[in-house]
Order: C-alpha cells, then sequence, then structure tokens
C-alpha cells in the first residue's frame, strides 16, 4: 500500500470543505496533492486533476502514479473547466490563483457544472470579486475562513448552489470582507487589513503630493473612503 499524503496546511482547510465521499475536480491541480488526499481520506470517491500547463500536467500525473491511484484520479490537461467532460461532477475545487482568474474561470465555465452542488475556492488576493460573481449567479457563501501560512494570508470561500438566478444578501461590506471573516475578526482577519491600511496610506500620500488633477483627486476621495471603512471594521 502507498504512503499517505500530507497537505500543506492551507490545502488540508480547503479539504474540510469537501463532502464526503463526492466526486471532485480540482481545477489547477498542480501536483494533484489535493485529489490524492481526498481518495486517500475518502473525501472523494472520484477526482479529475485539470491543468492548463504541461509541466504542472506531467506533476500531477507523476503524483497520482506514485500514489497508485490511476483508477481513481484522472489527470487532464485543459483551460478551466473544460476538463469535465460532462462526468456529475459534485464538488470543483480552485485553488491558488488571483480572485479575478478564479471568477472568469467560473463565469467562462459555469454551463459546464449542473450537477455541482459546492465550489470550495481559495484566491490569493481578490476575494471580492468571487463574492460578487456568486451573488450574481445564484450561488450562496455558505462558509469562508482566513489563515496565514509561511507569511502569507489566505481566504477559503465555500459556495453552494441555490438555483435562484441572484442571491442578494450580500451588501458591500460583505463583498469586500466577508459576512463571516468580518463577524469572526480574527488576528489574521485584522493582520491582512491592517496591512492594507498601511498600503492605503501610502497611496494617500503618494496622491496628495501628486499634481492636482481631476483624475488624481477623484482617486484619493476613493483611497480616503476606502481607509476610513477599513478603519470603522476594525474599531467596532
Amino acid at each position: 500500500m502507498s504512503q499517505s499524503l500530507r497537505l500543506s496546511y492551507r490545502l488540508e482547510t480547503v479539504a474540510k470543505y469537501i463532502q464526503k465521499n463526492s466526486f471532485l475536480a480540482d481545477i489547477g491541480s498542480d501536483h494533484a496533492y489535493l485529489p490524492v488526499y481526498c481518495i486517500q481520506t475518502q473525501k472523494a470517491r472520484q477526482a479529475i486533476a485539470g491543468e492548463v500547463t504541461k509541466g504542472p500536467y506531467d506533476s500531477a500525473k507523476k503524483t497520482v502514479c506514485q500514489y497508485k491511484l490511476s483508477d481513481r484520479i484522472d489527470v487532464r490537461l485543459g483551460n478551466g473547466f473544460d476538463v469535465i467532460l460532462g462526468e456529475a461532477v459534485e464538488c470543483v475545487t480552485i485553488c491558488g490563483m488571483g480572485g479575478q482568474l478564479i471568477r472568469d474561470i467560473l463565469e467562462h465555465g459555469k454551463e459546464k457544472i449542473p450537477t455541482v452542488q459546492r465550489l470550495v475556492l481559495q484566491p490569493n488576493v481578490a476575494a471580492y470579486t468571487i463574492r460578487k460573481w456568486a451573488v450574481q449567479n445564484g450561488w450562496k457563501l455558505t462558509a469562508e475562513e482566513i489563515l496565514k501560512e509561511d507569511h502569507k494570508i489566505y481566504e477559503i470561500l465555500v459556495l453552494e448552489r441555490t438555483f435562484k438566478e441572484m442571491d442578494a444578501t450580500l451588501d458591500a461590506k460583505d463583498l469586500l470582507f466577508g459576512p463571516f471573516l468580518r463577524k469572526e475578526k480574527n488576528e489574521v482577519f485584522q493582520e491582512k487589513w491592517y496591512r492594507e491600511l498601511k498600503k492605503l496610506s501610502y497611496v494617500k500620500k503618494s496622491l496628495e503630493n501628486a499634481p492636482q488633477t481631476t483624475e488624481n483627486m477623484r482617486r484619493l476621495q476613493e483611497v480616503v473612503e476606502e481607509y476610513q471603512q477599513i478603519e470603522r471594521i476594525l474599531s467596532k
């Protein structure tokens, strides 16, 4: 019997939201560590590991062979949801990309996932773009986590299908900060947004010292408003 695979803290947190015994599609699977772990722990009964470039695709194939799971995990080369070929996939994971790229994958492939009930998404940045997409496309945000690993901060979003044209349950603050995250407001959440305040402070000073063009003044107003909004969230 092959050895058990150990995941990073980030991917282990993602894995806990995958429904037990589901058919999983991991988009942008890299080394296919997540599908291997999910098969080994009975999180998934079958999996597709999708990769868009040859190098990571070859790495994923090697991992799956190493753990003797070629009969349970199909490694496929393709862009986004193009790797799903009509199978009744129940859960999709997309991890380690920017929020805008994840949103684009979801938007371009949403017609290919009629059987999917849950999306577990881990954007590196711009999680708000995914929350906005969810509201517009009838997916409900049911859980969120924010964590820190190797000095980097990550957010994990869990979406479930509602079969409504629009699930208008998130306001502007929810979209930006995350409804669950801003309610819990843990140490990592605070660290992330204090970092953002520091960045905005530099931008504000730069704009204040720049020529007072219409565009610069408009941007300065936006920065000041965003800075004040973050301050209000952190002070509550």
